[in-house]
């Protein structure tokens, strides 16, 4: 389990195809590697990866075929910058939100304005995607924790403070390039439970009256 609130940039130092859709990814960094041991998990741009060997200044882990997929880890080369973030302590302040580390899918940037002290971006993704956001909602972009500022059928627009900007990659993003989605975990539960999945006999007694009834 994560926040989305980054700790540090890494670089990649190396990445191995292990088969025609695996590959083995080294990250330089230092802070996450404090107190790291093998088999904890590390989200690399948002994916929940385990650590399968480290140094004092990198660590390695698997990428699956269905991580490679699913995510935008096969666009990364030698050097790109990521963002990390170990899995959560209970000792700690949960500033973000409850983010898993599995990639629901990816979005593509097709806007990025400044305004005033911030930089908005917008992301095309697909609809099955925004069916499960909502406005002022959060969502997970290459792992980091935002608010959702507008939401159209295929589009979210979010906005980034100095503080985000200077603590991520989001610098070095450009318009047309890929990046990780994970919609809100409450939220994806909460459809789950809405939409009733072919083949079900009885519908779902959570409905948005029932919601609305209780206080939701």
């Amino acid at each position: 389990m994560f926040t989305g609130i980054i700790e540090e940039v890494g670089t990649v130092q190396s990445l191995s195809k292990k088969s025609a859709d695996a590959m083995e990814i080294v990250i330089k960094c230092s802070r996450v590697l404090e107190d790291v041991h093998l088999g904890d998990s590390i989200a690399i741009n948002g994916v929940c990866l385990t650590v399968t060997s480290f140094t004092k200044e990198q660590f390695a882990a698997d990428v699956m075929p269905e991580t490679v997929k699913a995510t935008s880890l096969d666009q990364l080369t030698v050097g790109s910058p990521v963002n990390l973030e170990r899995a959560m302590s209970s000792n700690g302040r949960f500033g973000g939100h409850f983010v898993s580390g599995h990639v629901d899918g990816t979005a593509v940037i097709t806007r990025i304005e400044k305004k005033s002290n911030a930089i908005y971006y917008d992301l095309k993704m697909n609809k099955t995607l925004t069916d499960m956001l909502t406005q002022k909602g959060s969502i997970a972009i290459d792992g980091v924790s935002l608010t959702i500022f507008d939401l159209q059928d295929s589009l979210v627009t979010v906005s980034l403070i100095p503080h985000t900007l200077e603590g991520t990659i989001f610098p070095t993003k450009s318009m047309g390039e890929v990046v990780n989605i994970e919609c809100d975990m409450i939220g994806k539960y909460i459809y789950r439970f809405l939409t009733k999945e072919q083949g079900e006999k009885q519908p779902s007694r959570l409905t948005p009256s029932f919601l609305k009834e209780h206080g939701f």
